[in-house]
């Protein structure tokens, strides 16, 4: 059952306070796990990850057969459901044509004195993206990722994924790559992956930047790796908070908490309301259609550890609760959402209005359903075409320029106690004195 609390109260609900306290973490064996699965990796290169495949996929690995060939990709798109392609042909060109929007181009500003400043812009040369297939096969995250590589110009595109008994990776996953023009896919998944990409082994080429979701263990090792390189953000368990109104369906909410509790370990589905009967109402919704449900034992279990129905005084308060929470995913189920949306500081993505389900988002409306978590709303963005590129500054001074400002130059390095920063500047002074 989900528990109905109030807010604000006195003393503070004891649900309510686990479900604000939560944060990024993993537990310190998951931690040491990860350490010593990358050290292996590090040392032993691919032996070493099929030894680990065999150990934790059950699947008998050999180092030839890591990367899928690309019959064996062409083979899972020949295999395709037809009308489950479309889908995803249709899903992939919505989110190429958001992403599309998001393009950042390099720019330069002329400064006087034939000064020349900007920025350029230039694409990561080689990504690596992880796909998990543990329970469920979310072919939908390597659509989310791989498309905005794409988009932005990334030269390299490694896909990795736990693999299937026969060796290879998920059929669905395996035709989506091909469906995108990716053919650098690789049956490994967990934390030997991401140490594969991050250092590199004979059939693996070290990537600069790793980006998606995967298990505790997957994100201890992003974690772990950082700084070897480059991590988009720390993938969480899933989190969605429904804002609704006494005119909200309460199937509609029901159906959009459960649509996350599916998701299994840790997940928060929490629903605002101001409307003390919608709650009741919600809560016996929850109950029957979670017994419909195939997963529904894992959705129960989420719910009793992070969810809830939260009576508040007003929509004000809701909104308010709710930028506390800052949410990977918002629903306003509310009258008038629009005039609502400046007020929401704090979520990875709002959706506005009854017909603005969080599935839309995870699969087909073409924004990206990665998307911070464990309260990173408050400082992160969802990923976008910003994750695929690096940023240069570029500085094109004069004598001119140098002769006019060196004095204030100099004068700040010595401030500092830099003098060769100083000298380095009044040695083309003293130069064209000469």
């Amino acid at each position: 059952m989900i528990e109905i609390v109030s807010y604000p109260s006195d003393p503070r609900s004891v649900k309510l306070a686990a479900i604000l306290g939560r944060r990024a973490g993993v537990a310190p064996e998951v931690e040491a796990a990860a350490r010593d699965i990358l050290a292996q990796v590090r040392e032993g290169g691919d032996e070493a990850l099929c030894a680990l495949t065999r150990k934790f996929d059950k699947v008998e690995m050999q180092p030839e057969r890591l990367r899928m060939s690309a019959e064996a990709l062409s083979s899972a798109a020949d295999g395709l459901d037809p009308e489950l392609r479309v889908s995803i042909e249709a899903a992939a060109a919505n989110i190429r044509a958001f992403h599309e929007r998001q393009k950042l181009n390099s720019w330069f500003m002329e400064d006087g004195d034939g000064v020349i400043l900007g920025k350029k812009v230039t694409p990561i040369e080689r990504v690596g993206l992880c796909v998990p297939a543990g329970e469920v096969p979310l072919f939908s995250s390597l659509l989310m990722t791989a498309i905005p590589a794409q988009v932005a110009g990334v030269d390299e595109i490694c896909v990795v994924s736990p693999p299937v008994a026969d060796g290879g990776v998920d059929p669905t996953i395996a035709a989506t790559a091909h469906l995108l023009g990716i053919d650098e896919v690789y049956a490994v998944g967990g934390a030997q992956a991401v140490a594969a990409m991050a250092y590199g082994t004979e059939s693996i080429c070290q990537v600069h930047k790793i980006l998606g979701p995967g298990s505790p263990y997957t994100v201890a090792a992003q974690q772990q790796v950082f700084g070897v390189v480059g991590i988009a953000m720390l993938p969480g368990p899933s989190e969605i908070v429904v804002l609704a109104d006494e005119g909200a369906d309460p199937r509609f909410v029901a159906a959009d908490l459960l649509s996350q509790a599916e998701h299994g370990w840790g997940v928060a589905s929490v629903c605002i309301t101001n409307c003390a009967d919608l709650a009741e109402r919600v809560q016996a919704e929850v109950v029957t259609q979670l017994a419909a449900l195939s997963r529904n034992e894992i959705m129960a279990q989420a719910l009793h550890e992070y969810g809830a129905i939260v009576v508040v005084p007003d929509i004000e308060a809701g909104v308010e609760l709710l930028n506390q929470m800052a949410p990977e995913h918002a629903e306003l189920l509310v009258a008038d959402p629009w005039s609502w949306v400046d007020k929401i500081r704090h979520c990875g993505a709002l959706f506005l209005g009854s017909a603005s389900t969080e599935p839309v988002g995870d699969y087909f409306a073409g924004t990206n359903h990665v998307l911070p978590t464990n309260g990173a709303a408050r400082y992160a963005s969802s990923l976008g075409l910003a994750d695929f590129v690096k940023t240069t500054s570029i500085i094109a001074y004069t004598d001119e320029r140098l002769q006019g400002t060196g004095e204030h130059i100099i004068r700040m390095a010595r401030a500092e106690g830099l003098e060769a920063h100083a000298r380095a500047v009044s040695v083309r002074q003293d130069r064209r004195a000469e």
